[in-house]
C-alpha cells in the first residue's frame, strides 16, 4: 500500500519546484542579451553583420555581380567626439575584399573611450556582410584633440545572389554609431540592477 504524502511534504516539494522555475528564469534573463547577440551574430539578424577570419575570407571566389556599399557614421550625443566615413560610397564586385575608413576626432578636454555598434540596411544582407578586420570589435580610446583614422576590411559573401531575399540587392548601407564606453557600461549595470 502506498504512504500518502502529508500536506506538509507536498507543500515542501511545491515550493522547492517553484524556486527552481524562479531560479531558471532569473538565469534566462540574465542571459537573454548575450544569446541574443550571439543568435544576431550568426544569423544578420536586424541587420548584424558577420565576423570573419583572414583564412575564411581567403577562400572566397569573386562573383560576377556588382553591389555599392554606402557608409554612415553617427555619435551619441553629449560624446564630445566627431566620426565620419572617409569615403560616401565604395561600388565592387560580389566577393571582392575591400576597405574603407572613417576618422574620428575627439573634440573634448579629456580622453573618451568610445564602443561603436553596427548593423547594415536592407535587414536581410546582414548574413552576407563579412568583416575581416574592423575597428569596432574593440573599445576605442582617443586623446583630447587626438584624430585617428579607423579601418574596416570587408566583402560582401557570394551567396546572396542565391537568397531570394536578398539577390536584388544594389546598396548596402554599413551604419555604426560611437557611444561613450564609460556610459554604455553605467546603462547596463542600471537596467541589470535597476535599484543602483
Amino acid at each position: 500500500m502506498k504512504a500518502i504524502a502529508s500536506p506538509d511534504n507536498r507543500n515542501r516539494r511545491t515550493a522547492l519546484v517553484m524556486a527552481a522555475v524562479a531560479l531558471a528564469m532569473l538565469g534566462l534573463g540574465f542571459a537573454a542579451v548575450p544569446l541574443y547577440r550571439i543568435f544576431c551574430q550568426v544569423t544578420g539578424f536586424g541587420g548584424t553583420t558577420m565576423r570573419v577570419s583572414e583564412a575564411q575570407a581567403s577562400s572566397v571566389k569573386v562573383a560576377d555581380g556588382h553591389i555599392s556599399v554606402r557608409f554612415d557614421a553617427n555619435v551619441d550625443r553629449g560624446m564630445g567626439w566627431r566620426f565620419q566615413p572617409q569615403q560616401v560610397t565604395q561600388d565592387m564586385r560580389i566577393g571582392q575584399r575591400k576597405q574603407a575608413f572613417y576618422w574620428a576626432e575627439n573634440t573634448s578636454s579629456e580622453p573618451i573611450t568610445g564602443v561603436a555598434s553596427f548593423n547594415v540596411e536592407p535587414e536581410q544582407a546582414g548574413k552576407y556582410f563579412n568583416k575581416i578586420q574592423c575597428f569596432c570589435f574593440n573599445q576605442q580610446t582617443l586623446q583630447p584633440g587626438q584624430k585617428v583614422d579607423m579601418p574596416v576590411i570587408y566583402y560582401v559573401d557570394p551567396a546572396i545572389a542565391d537568397d531570394p531575399e536578398a539577390r536584388d540587392i544594389k546598396q548596402i548601407t554599413l551604419s555604426y554609431t560611437f557611444h561613450n564606453a564609460a556610459k554604455s557600461t553605467a546603462k547596463a549595470l542600471d537596467r541589470a540592477d535597476p535599484a543602483r
